[in-house]
């Protein structure tokens, strides 16, 4: 379905009335403005999210459960005010605070075969509209082969990111389990260690990119979910899953590019970071910060020490962690200071991207963690699995996401249809699942 550049469509866009009462109103914060600005209709900037019940909900309690959810977290409730079509040039994207939902963003499509497949595909091509509230959707997914049932949330990146999707997602299972969660604690950070630019590749270097495949001619975004033990440590190894992760990432795209003729270059690795809170509390938006981890061309070598990669890799991401830097770094907040019409801005900033295009990281690894809430929706059971997955647009072109589970690792990867085909994906697949593997314990 046809969007326009704010990821609304006829289906989803929700109508306002002029003359309205005035509503709160909140500036876009920069990660926003900037994504934005860079939307692309044949790439939606869509955040997919998948938690697997072993058993049913009831339709009737989970609207319920969710819509009060939505209540407790106002923040989320917010849709792009719409700019006049006179008067003084717009300094400011701006969010309009609904108070209530613009329409029910709980479905329950058809239970019959395919219907996750069908509910996965939604989720690349078809994002929430910003012009209703919230800028997400919640579709609860039935086969008739298959036991339990899927809770997949379709958020726009715009708006929001992963863990504060998953922030509402708590909420709801504690009203509709009519049980209040434990308390969850902070993510650990850094206190001490390494300071200073962390070692790797010099910051002007030109990165590798991920070598074309077999694309097709279809645009947008295609991903393929895998379930893998998380790999095991020694006891006080100073890397953490993170970091072997990391490595894995890393060994897999150069493994990649040497099997297509890719010459050797350095990566370099987007890794967000969130210092949020996961409690009641947490600020509800696009809250994490971007570090690029960087590898030399020899550290990635086929020949690599798998060990000592990953005792560097450890110092770099715990140096990078705990450098105080704002989300998109410096030079995304000077493009987003209201000085000129956010329209020329807009032009600015996709001028920039595309000018430095050959200098974005290689690809990104988005690494959940555990997951820190039981997300118990009380008959209908605790989650088994939680699969998350980002955005994969160009010139990246792909992206690896992890959330872990039950002892289990849930991964996701993502590319764009414009640079690698399905059987493309499956291949990094099974280049990552070895090189995780090389990073267990017992392996080393």
């Amino acid at each position: 379905m046809a969007t326009d550049q704010r990821g609304a469509s006829p289906r989803t866009a929700a109508p306002r009335a002029a003359g309205g009462p005035d509503l709160p109103r909140v500036p876009f914060p920069v990660v926003d403005e900037i994504a934005r600005h860079c939307a692309d209709d044949s790439e939606p900037n869509t955040v997919h999210i998948e938690i697997h019940l072993p058993g049913r909900v009831r339709p009737d309690r989970l609207r319920e459960a969710f819509a009060q959810a939505l209540a407790r977290h106002p923040r989320v409730l917010m849709r792009e005010r719409r700019r006049e079509r006179h008067g003084r040039p717009a300094r400011r994207y701006e969010w309009e605070l609904a108070g209530s939902p613009d329409a029910d963003v709980v479905s329950f499509p058809p239970r019959e075969p395919g219907a996750l497949v069908r509910a996965r595909q939604r989720a690349l091509t078809d994002a929430p509209s910003l012009l209703a509230a919230p800028p997400l959707r919640l579709e609860v997914i039935e086969e008739p082969d298959a036991d339990g049932c899927v809770l997949l949330f379709t958020v726009h990146h715009t708006a929001l990111d992963g863990p504060a999707c998953l922030r509402i997602a708590a909420t709801a299972a504690e009203l509709y389990s009519g049980r209040p969660a434990p308390p969850v604690p902070a993510p650990a950070r850094p206190t001490g260690g390494p300071t200073g630019h962390p070692a790797g590749p010099a910051a002007t270097a030109r990165p590798a990119r991920v070598a074309p495949g077999t694309p097709g001619s279809a645009p947008g975004n295609a991903m393929l979910l895998t379930e893998l033990p998380v790999p095991r440590r020694e006891p006080g190894a100073p890397y953490t899953v993170n970091d072997q992760l990391m490595v894995a990432t890393a060994l897999t795209v150069a493994d990649w590019n040497r099997e297509h003729g890719a010459p050797a270059r350095p990566l370099r690795i987007t890794m967000p970071v969130d210092d949020r809170t996961r409690g009641p509390e947490m600020p509800i938006g696009n809250g994490t910060r971007l570090v690029e981890v960087g590898f030399t061309a020899a550290e990635v070598a086929a020949d690599a020490d798998t060990g000592a990669l990953l005792r560097a890799t450890a110092e770099r991401t715990r140096a990078l962690k705990a450098l105080g830097r704002p989300q998109l770094g410096h030079g995304a907040a000077l493009l987003t200071a209201p000085v000129l019409p956010v329209a020329a801005r807009a032009a600015l900033t996709r001028g920039v991207r595309r000018l430095a295009a050959p200098w974005t990281s290689t690809t990104l690894l988005s690494n959940i963690g555990r997951i820190p809430y039981p997300l118990d929706f009380g008959p209908a059971g605790r989650a088994r699995a939680v699969w998350f997955s980002a955005p994969a647009g160009m010139p990246r072109g792909l992206t690896f996401t992890t959330a872990s589970t039950g002892g289990r690792l849930h991964l996701v990867l993502r590319w764009s249809r414009t640079l690698l085909a399905d059987e493309d994906g499956a291949r990094l697949c099974a280049i990552f699942t070895d090189r995780l593997a090389a990073t267990d314990a017992e392996a080393l």
